[in-house]
């Protein structure tokens, strides 16, 4: 008999009460456990009124269970969520609860509890990994996949946290093959028409999970080619095909707008592990011959902009990023509308180039191996050769890039293993200069005019630069890379 519980309320804080009074039940077997979230998610969705308010915006559709008198918003979903994740019943009982929350997740078809369900497991997954482990063990990639193919218009909210849910469990672990293998070229194409289909403005609230969701699946499908883990080296004989690649290279003029709001995101981008996603697409983008003019000229001379500034702008102590950010900008120059004429930005390239590439420059400091050796073969970049690099000041450097007003072959072939391989926990922030000086100077290390700590942290050649910051040198790397 499927299990049902009826409740009359007076006020919204009885329905907190009441809802405090299920999540705190005493529960001395797995029957118990059950029963009691049961009661949680019919309680909740019997007073969820946020899809049928949606609902009845947009098709004029009747509400049906329930009077939606206390559940209105996201934030009360949220808080729901939390009750129960600080709750007795999940703290004494936490693997059996996420198991169980988990197959509720394969097996439930109404979206009132599928959003309870889907806010749990993400609120869940992103304080503890073990959850989005078990969602990708128990099948549930596979699951959301589905889920946000269906049909949505009742309830974006349920959207927006399926796409959510979807890039976190995604980007905290290796998928295994047979579920990237499921990932067909209609979803992908639907996250391009989505984005497609939205307004100019990336502050709209579908813009950001949709894009992410592009930039997590290139990423698991490079790493299955690149970089692949023993499962993913003895399922296929071949690598598998790169579905966002196939999709841009053969329809990429109908999807500018991806191009144009991932630029734009670069830009206000300060996680470090989103600047690598992004950075990631775009070395394919500019390696992949159908490719190569994906972009407007404007908007690439914007992403050009970024790049300099950025690389100017990062500390001594990024150095993986800086070695990404340049092994895109060699093809960016080489292989884009950059190369024909009028040259943007030519004589600031060659400058900046020249000076990354000096031993203990002014503003640069020390450079390491890897460096010079991307530096080198930018520089070689035909448009690039000829041209005369005086000698700058840090303060013209700071005045001409780093504040700079932003508008709204000849690779070596384990470059694309670099790009690849490069990673960060979520949430690290990425420093800039300044912010650097200023941990040097609480710290007590003398700071240069260079914003380069003299306290011997940093030292030329590889073996130097990874002690200094805690890089280890990449068991890809090899001596004299061209």
């Amino acid at each position: 008999m499927e299990f049902e519980v009826s409740y009359t309320l007076d006020n919204e804080q009885q329905f907190w009460d009441e809802l405090e009074e299920i999540v705190s039940a005493k529960c001395q077997s797995h029957e118990l456990i059950d029963n009691a979230l049961r009661s949680y998610l019919t309680f909740v969705t019997n007073y969820k009124g946020l899809r049928h308010a949606l609902s009845t915006k947009q098709s004029g559709k009747r509400l049906s269970i329930g009077a939606g008198e206390y559940i209105q918003t996201e934030y009360d979903i949220a808080r729901c969520s939390y009750r129960l994740l600080e709750s007795s019943l999940f703290v004494e009982n936490k693997d059996y609860v996420r198991r169980q929350i988990v197959y509720s997740l394969l097996q439930e078809d109404s979206p009132d509890t599928l959003h309870l369900i889907i806010a749990f497991l993400l609120f869940d997954g992103r304080q503890n990994e073990v959850t989005f482990e078990m969602m990708k063990e128990e099948g549930g990639f596979p699951r959301l996949l589905e889920l946000i193919q269906e049909e949505t218009d009742d309830d974006a909210g349920l959207h927006r946290m399926l796409l959510e849910l979807l890039y976190e469990m995604s980007r905290i672990q290796r998928l295994r093959m047979e579920d990237l293998i499921l990932i067909e070229d209609e979803f992908v194409l639907y996250m391009f028409q989505i984005i497609e289909g939205l307004s100019d403005d990336v502050n709209d609230p579908y813009h950001y999970p949709v894009i992410r969701v592009v930039l997590i699946l290139n990423e698991q499908y490079m790493c299955s080619a690149h970089d692949p883990s023993p499962d993913q080296t003895t399922s296929l004989s071949s690598p598998l095909t790169n579905k966002v690649m196939k999709i841009l290279s053969a329809h990429g003029s109908a999807y500018k707008t991806f191009g144009e709001n991932i630029i734009l995101l670069l830009n206000r981008e300060s996680e470090t592990s989103l600047q690598l996603l992004i950075l990631k697409l775009l070395y394919l983008l500019f390696t992949t011959p159908p490719t190569y003019e994906y972009f407007y000229t404007n908007d690439l001379h914007v992403l050009l902009d970024i790049i300099l500034r950025n690389l100017l702008d990062l500390p001594p102590s990024s150095t993986a990023l800086r070695h990404t950010y340049l092994r895109v900008l060699y093809p960016l120059l080489a292989h884009t509308q950059l190369k024909h004429p009028p040259h943007y930005k030519r004589n600031e390239l060659v400058r900046l180039l020249a000076m990354m590439a000096e031993d203990d420059n002014h503003h640069f400091g020390a450079v390491d191996e890897t460096t010079k050796r991307l530096v080198g073969r930018c520089r070689r970049v035909g448009w690039l050769k000829d041209e005369e690099a005086p000698g700058l000041s840090p303060t013209w450097v700071k005045q001409r890039f780093l504040n700079v007003d932003l508008p709204t072959a000849m690779e070596s072939s384990l470059s694309v293993v670099e790009v690849t391989t490069q990673r960060e926990k979520p949430g690290v922030k990425t420093p800039s200069r300044a912010e650097d000086d200023r941990a040097n100077e609480n710290n007590g290390n003398d700071v240069d005019d260079s914003g380069t700590s003299n306290n011997n942290a940093v030292k030329a050649g590889n073996d130097g630069i990874g002690k200094a910051t805690g890089v280890e040198k990449s068991p890809f790397e090899v001596e004299g890379e061209a």
